[in-house]
């Protein structure tokens, strides 16, 4: 019969209807029946692992649309600013020479989710703070977008920048007033450094395996893995899912942050297609960056940053260059996508799926948008009519909140318009883009209902949405961003017995204490691989 019962809970299906039920069965790694208590205990034998859920919600795994699981694992082995909770450039040094000392001289000493204005000085430290650090060793600072960075001379040396490099296409290499390079550099200029600064595999494996680890804890049971180190990443993180290290199912997106035009067309010559894999790995679309960060600000936006008047933010192409590259990729059959923050970005990326469809018409293509976070009521008129999937990631929204009312004033009624792209029939998917923000899918639903930052200030409150919304832009609308809507992201008979136990009932909660709530259990492929007893974790 069965092998695990869940019994007298809340069970939100995320199905057609939003149908609420009290128990699951799961037999090997599929959803055999939902229903009534009553009707679920006949599947019960001897042998069967029954867990009453005690009134407790049962929900679908969460899937993460867009995050960077290889950066966020090795970033727990350098200096990580965030967890360590480092407040001044004085820490920041302290913990680097730290790292430098017992890190082999010429190997790479790094330091992520650093935040300028989250510094005690209000600022970046400088290259020759970074060079009394070390000499020795190449240091990369990366803020906490992951679309700066500051470097010492030995980092700057490695990558070939000078006082003589020329900034690079959609990006900057930041100069004093006598042209001597400070060590900061600006998107692109920084992409290329990140990748200088790239792991071994033995780093990689072990950072994939920190990730899946923490990402199961939080009840994330699929992600949609936004790139990183290019392929190398990919291969690697195949290797970890062989291997058993990675639990969570893997949507690649064929994206290295350096070079991510190369990356896809070596992909496009390699015959791969999305949706190439199986159920654990698969090939998901191609993706490009358009623009920068919309924490930096260096989104590109059709009017000035409110914050600077004279700035609309740092375009990655020009219109045509976008689409010979996606337009490619499209007509080899891939699913494509973009990073695209700004409304000008969002532009010319739809621009660019119009030139693609109108060349090779497709239907079902599912075409992305990754964070879409301007999108203005033309623009979500054009995703609607296209089809577009947009990836938004609504903890931005709590973590950032403050800056973006700073930056954009009122645009802000249109960052993730959740409300609006549910009314207008656009499937959008929830997404953490961790480490930028906390992968954790309880904030991201918490921020998407409430719309309040950190602070408490309202951020677009006009955007809320309510909270089985909110639960079904990180569950069905994930699986549907990968065509795999059949398969997961609704509790049915028939679909992966990929589910989520929390410490309480969701929708009985207050929507002000959603991040409150805590995942008890994980299961993926009818397997359980997380429990939570009390205060102490347990991995299975």
């Amino acid at each position: 019969m069965a092998e695990t019962v869940f019994l007298n809970g809340h069970v939100v299906t995320v199905d057609a209807n939003n149908r609420i039920a009290e128990a699951v069965a799961v037999r090997e790694n599929r959803i055999v029946a939902v229903g009534t208590t009553e009707e679920i205990k006949r599947w019960i034998t001897p042998q069967t692992n029954v867990i009453d859920l005690q009134g407790k919600s049962l929900l679908p795994g969460f899937i993460d649309a867009h995050l960077h699981m290889t950066i966020y694992g090795t970033n727990k082995l350098g200096v990580d600013c965030k967890a360590r909770g480092i407040r001044s450039i004085e820490e920041l040094l302290a913990a680097l020479k730290e790292q430098a000392q017992k890190t082999p001289a010429g190997e790479w000493v790094r330091a992520c989710g650093f935040a300028e204005n989250g510094m005690a000085e209000q600022r970046y430290p400088t290259l020759a703070e970074l060079d009394d650090v070390s000499t020795d060793h190449p240091i990369f600072v990366m803020r906490t977008c992951a679309h700066h960075s500051v470097v010492n001379s030995r980092a700057l040396a490695l990558a070939g920048y000078d006082r003589h490099t020329p900034d690079p296409q959609g990006g900057r290499i930041d100069r004093d007033e006598h042209g001597n390079l400070t060590g900061f550099l600006v998107e692109t200029a920084h992409m290329k450094m990140f990748e200088q600064a790239a792991f071994t595999e033995a780093e990689y494996r072990e950072g994939l395996r920190l990730a899946s680890e923490d990402f199961v804890a939080a009840g994330i049971t699929s992600i949609h893995d936004a790139g990183g180190y290019g392929p190398e990443n990919f291969r690697v993180m195949q290797k970890a899912v062989l291997a058993g290290d990675v639990k969570v199912r893997i949507y690649a997106i064929v994206c290295s942050l350096n070079q991510s035009e190369e990356f896809v067309r070596r992909m496009i010559d390699a015959g791969m297609v999305t949706g190439t894999g199986d159920e654990r790995f698969r090939i998901g679309p191609a993706k490009v960056f358009t623009d920068g960060a919309s924490i930096a600000p260096t989104m590109a936006m059709r009017e000035p940053f409110t914050s600077r008047p004279d700035d609309c933010g740092i375009l990655y192409y020009e219109q045509d260059e976008l689409n010979t590259i996606l337009g490619e990729a499209h007509a080899k059959g891939f699913q494509i996508t973009a990073h695209a923050q700004g409304d000008r970005a969002i532009d010319m990326l739809l621009t660019c799926f119009e030139a693609a469809l109108a060349a090779h018409p497709r239907e079902n293509h599912r075409h992305r948008i990754e964070h879409a976070g301007v999108s203005s009521p033309d623009l979500l008129a054009r995703m609607a009519k296209l089809g577009v999937v947009p990836i938004p990631n609504p903890a931005f929204i709590y973590d950032y909140g403050d800056s973006y009312v700073r930056n954009i004033g009122e645009r802000v009624r249109h960052m993730f318009p959740a409300k609006d792209q549910f009314a207008c029939g656009i499937v959008a998917a929830g997404a953490s883009d961790s480490p930028v923000t906390d992968f954790n899918p309880l904030i991201g639903i918490h921020a998407a209902v409430n719309r309040q930052s950190k602070t408490g200030q309202s951020v677009g409150a006009n955007q809320r949405v309510s909270v089985p919304e909110a639960i079904r832009m990180f569950t069905w609308n994930g699986a549907y961003a990968s065509f795999e809507e059949g398969q997961k992201g609704s509790i049915e008979p028939g679909k992966l017995a990929d589910l989520v136990v929390l410490s309480g009932n969701i929708l009985a909660t207050p929507h002000d204490r959603i991040k409150e709530l805590k995942v008890e259990q994980t299961m993926i492929d009818g397997k359980l691989v997380y429990q939570r007893q009390d205060e102490e974790v347990i991995q299975a």
